[in-house]
């Protein structure tokens, strides 16, 4: 006889959030990359996402580790923006102004 279990509860939103962090595990750094114009979404928008999954108060774990190490990226990528902002500035700075 066939029967088939009931799901375990909160397994359907356990799903979706997995789903979630995939995608913009796969995502966001092509975003970031974006083009000549910068970011498609800035990284404000990527954190938001992050912040918006914690706040389900259904993250397992595992989720956790990984909104963890994407939140990680998200920090790394706004350093390199600074650091490449202030290395521009100085190299403006440093340039002689021709009249």
């Amino acid at each position: 006889m066939d029967t088939t279990r009931p799901l375990p509860a909160g397994y359907m939103m356990s799903n979706l959030i997995d789903q979630d962090i995939a995608h913009i595990r796969r995502v966001m750094p092509l975003s970031l990359a974006g083009d000549f114009g910068g970011p498609i979404l800035a990284a404000s928008y990527w954190r938001q996402r992050l912040h918006r999954l914690l706040d389900t108060g259904l993250v397992n774990k595992g989720q956790l580790s990984e909104i963890d190490s994407l939140l990680l990226i998200l920090d790394l990528h706004d350093l390199n923006v600074a650091s490449a902002a202030a290395a521009a500035g100085k190299q403006a700075n440093a340039t002689p102004q021709r009249s």
